[in-house]
């Protein structure tokens, strides 16, 4: 457990600047052999503190968060905590967000949808289906596009993340197709957020995803019509700001999980052409910078 700004989520486009009480416990219906969280989302034990919704909602109001995110491991693992709390939350006044692999039924999301107000969905290597049997062992990538679908449909505020792994999981081509399918099923609109993968658990032999190979994949996912594009995991880079779908003005300076810099009106609105910035909710000055754990 702990207090993060929703930017980590990544959330660039929802509530900025607020902050967010994040939970998990072990386990995850993937393997993947990159995984930074392994050493909880592989656990085999049940280990950790017992914590009943209630608690979690006393929390995070206590710390001054505006939301509950569930995440660090797949949220679906503790699906029943995740919708009690989300309940009491709601009830609260706070958001509730899913960081998610999608791998889960249309079911599913219709049960958390009246509670679920916000979603991050990370694909890796662009959602090729051998990279994901061969390195997480998922047996089919379908579900994640029939959940992105489902959310869609009950209103609920979405981004999607590919991680580029370099050499495995970092062809063009397949974030090119990734890309069409958001802009084509999800809306040009939708926040894609493209991540540098960095040597972790299994994989600590393969190398950083080079940063010329991600502004490639900035490129090519622009050429597919999506509006707000992200390079995650490169602090100083300037695809990490914010830039208007219509005049090209930078209106968000960002670094890392930060807001340096915000320049849009009231109502979300672009300082130079007045074209409205697809943002859920108004800016929170002076929220959460870095991390910090309670657990």
């Amino acid at each position: 457990m702990a207090v993060d700004p929703i930017m980590k989520k990544p959330l660039y486009h929802f509530y900025p600047g607020s902050s967010v009480l994040s939970i998990a416990t072990v386990g995850c219906n993937f393997r993947c052999r990159f995984c930074d969280n392994w050493v909880i989302s592989q656990e085999r034990d049940i280990v950790g503190r017992e914590l009943p919704p209630q608690r979690i909602v006393d929390t995070a109001l206590e710390y001054g968060c505006e939301g509950i995110s569930y995440t660090y491991t797949e949220p679906t693992i503790f699906f029943e905590l995740t919708y009690d709390t989300a309940k009491l939350a709601r009830d609260k006044g706070l958001f509730n967000t899913y960081v998610t692999n999608g791998y889960m039924t249309v079911e599913a999301i219709e049960c958390i949808a009246p509670y679920l107000n916000a979603a991050t969905v990370d694909f890796k290597g662009g959602g090729n289906l051998d990279f994901y049997q061969k390195y997480m062992s998922v047996p089919s990538v379908d579900p994640i596009y029939e959940a992105l679908e489902a959310m869609k449909k009950h209103g609920i505020h979405v981004e999607v993340t590919n991680l580029m792994v370099t050499k495995y999981g970092d062809s063009l081509e397949d974030l090119r197709k990734l890309a069409r399918w958001i802009c084509e099923n999800l809306g040009e609109d939708t926040v894609f957020h493209i991540l540098r993968f960095h040597p972790d658990y299994q994989m600590l032999d393969v190398p950083s995803t080079p940063i010329k190979a991600m502004e490639e994949a900035y490129r090519v996912a622009k050429e597919e019509g999506l509006n707000y594009i992200y390079l995650g995991n490169v602090p100083g880079h300037p695809y990490e700001d914010t830039y208007c779908p219509r005049c090209g003005s930078k209106i968000i300076d960002r670094f890392s999980f930060e807001i340096v810099s915000w320049k849009l009106k009231p109502g979300n609105l672009c300082p130079e052409c007045g074209y409205k910035i697809a943002i859920v909710g108004e800016y929170k000055p002076g929220g959460s910078g870095y991390p910090f754990s309670l657990i």
